[in-house]
């Protein structure tokens, strides 16, 4: 039977597949220490699981609106008041299955097939494959340290006509962050040519020494995503959140309403409170800071030492070009001979990932520090 194009010719997640590595590993007695996957440790804030039990006794768990819940869909414009000091209209804000179900919501509403959509590489890798699998072509904007691992007008006026350009502060996999004039210089490009801007925010909230620059302060025919999965927590609860232009809240409604029907119920009724927990998270944030600082000293000590600034997320990306030219086989040989699971760079990249990894530190400390001791052995 015929099996589309879609399945079988999408590129695996090579985070992922690294993890089923170490879970291989693990499951035949073998240490790990996981550093390949961006998910925050310790689960969920208490307020928030506390929530969804008395959901699970008082609440109707049904289908919602497609929108959301009214009282999620107001607590998010309060924290944009609260946490940015930004206006946001409550009719823009879309509660969604996940910032993975926000993207492919997004790039519907917004293009049409074939159209043309910038993103950088290196860049979280779903971004690319889900632009394919509609039908969207993808154009990477080779971004290096020069430009912050970031796309800049000059580097997109280069790639020729676009519809769409999406950006990340901080980004997944270098943890760079845009300024207000670089976000300004990026709007007044697109105002110019017409190219709808899509910003993820995914990791705000997780940074180091300034607060990341919300893109709804700035333009409101910009596409924002957020998620609860990084700041909040709350990976497994697939909830998150859009903030879109009047004109796209009705489509995107229909879209949501027929791939989705809604969020999941139980997740929105415990994600109204979570907002409320900026204490218990910034202790999160407070570990991952130290995780930095750790990584920061460390991996250039066992050799890793052309590293990208790393202002927010949980990630350090290392240009690993003197130590091999295929980060492939070289995340393989450190799992299989550390124990220290790491992500290659063609994950992000497919051009120039084969000299860059990444390593996340949303971790135990301790296991950093272990991690970092076997590395510096390993490359003695």
């Amino acid at each position: 039977m015929k099996i589309s194009r879609r399945g079988s010719e999408i590129a695996p997640f090579y985070a992922m597949e690294v993890l089923k590595a170490a879970n291989d590993r693990q499951a035949a007695g073998g240490e790990v220490f996981h550093m390949e996957v961006g998910e925050p440790g310790g689960g969920a804030p208490e307020p928030v699981i506390e929530a969804a039990q008395a959901a699970l006794g008082t609440a109707h768990l049904g289908y919602t609106e497609a929108l959301g819940i009214p009282e999620l869909r107001a607590r998010i414009v309060r924290h944009y008041d609260e946490y940015y000091g930004v206006s946001v209209d409550f009719e823009r804000v879309i509660v969604t299955a996940g910032s993975s179900g926000a993207f492919p919501l997004a790039f519907m509403a917004a293009f049409e097939r074939g159209n043309r959509v910038a993103l950088a590489a290196p860049g979280y890798p779903a971004y690319r494959n889900i632009l394919l699998a509609l039908d969207l072509e993808p154009v990477s904007i080779a971004s290096g340290p020069e430009s912050r691992f970031q796309p800049t007008p000059e580097l997109l006026a280069e790639a020729g006509p676009l519809d769409g350009l999406l950006i990340a502060s901080p980004a997944n996999p270098t943890g760079t962050m845009l300024d207000r004039p670089a976000f300004e210089a990026l709007i007044a490009y697109c105002r110019q040519n017409d190219i709808r801007l899509i910003s993820d925010e995914v990791y705000h909230g997780i940074t180091y020494g300034r607060q990341a620059e919300t893109l709804a302060g700035l333009w409101d025919q910009a596409v924002v995503i957020n998620s609860f999965s990084k700041y909040f927590a709350m990976t497994g609860w697939r909830l998150g959140w859009m903030v879109v232009p009047e004109d796209m809240v009705r489509p995107l409604e229909r879209l949501s309403q027929n791939l989705y029907i809604s969020p999941p119920s139980l997740s929105q009724y415990a994600a109204v409170v979570a907002f409320d927990c900026r204490a218990e998270l910034d202790e999160k944030v407070a570990g991952y800071a130290r995780n930095r600082t750790l990584l920061l000293d460390e991996l250039p000590q066992a050799g890793f030492d052309r590293l990208a600034p790393a202002d927010g997320a949980f990630y350090v990306f290392a240009d690993v070009s003197q130590l091999t030219n295929d980060s492939t086989d070289f995340c393989r040989r450190m799992l299989e001979e550390t124990g220290v699971a790491t992500t290659p760079g063609i994950d992000f990249d497919t051009e120039r990932g084969h000299a860059y990894m990444r390593f996340s530190f949303a971790g135990p400390h301790a296991d950093m520090i272990e991690a970092c001791r076997r590395l510096k052995d390993w490359l003695r």
